[in-house]
């Protein structure tokens, strides 16, 4: 595994590559992870359905929660599936739209300067083992290439956008995480 720094892209991902995405600001920084979750339809693993959602082609017939979700245009940077399995959505050195309205240490608009990683799994139910370790790998190369990511920000949503946010949730281990870093 590895980062391709002129691509921003993971040697190891599937590349699907999403329209929610722009240019970030001039002169920013990367220097944060923000850890999310998400399962399409809610609760329910591996469909297909988050990567589809991400590019801009889910089909919002196949279940009613698609139609509260048809406005929205989102997308991350990486998505690390049940089985570890990563797709990447955006390159690294492009701002995907993850985080949405949200602060983090006296800075407004995180998307600007953060790298949005997506873990499939609900705030209720234990992510996998392989889950974690992959993310963790991913960290560490990501901290080579973008140095001023520290550990104090490795954020989950909920930490960016309180209130409005709750993942990765209360099943997310964020001991065993800094164990594997």
């Amino acid at each position: 595994m590895d980062i391709d720094k002129k691509s921003g892209l993971l040697s190891s991902a599937t590349y699907l590559p999403s329209p929610h995405h722009n240019e970030r600001p001039d002169n920013i920084l990367i220097d944060m992870i923000v850890v999310h979750n998400i399962s399409l339809p809610p609760g329910q693993f591996g469909g297909g359905e988050i990567a589809k959602f991400f590019c801009g082609n889910l089909d919002m017939s196949l279940h009613p929660y698609f139609q509260t979700i048809a406005h929205l245009k989102v997308s991350s940077h990486l998505l690390i599936d049940r089985q570890g399995k990563i797709i990447q959505f955006v390159p690294f050195h492009k701002r995907a739209w993850h985080a949405g309205e949200s602060f983090f240490q006296g800075r407004t608009q995180c998307n600007d300067f953060s790298i949005g990683i997506e873990l499939e799994g609900t705030d209720t139910v234990p992510f996998e083992d392989i889950q974690y370790k992959t993310l963790a790998q991913i960290i560490i190369l990501l901290k080579k290439v973008y140095p001023d990511i520290t550990r104090e920000k490795i954020v989950g949503h909920s930490d960016i956008a309180p209130g409005r946010k709750t993942d990765p949730g209360p099943e997310f281990k964020w001991d065993y995480l800094d164990c594997l870093l």
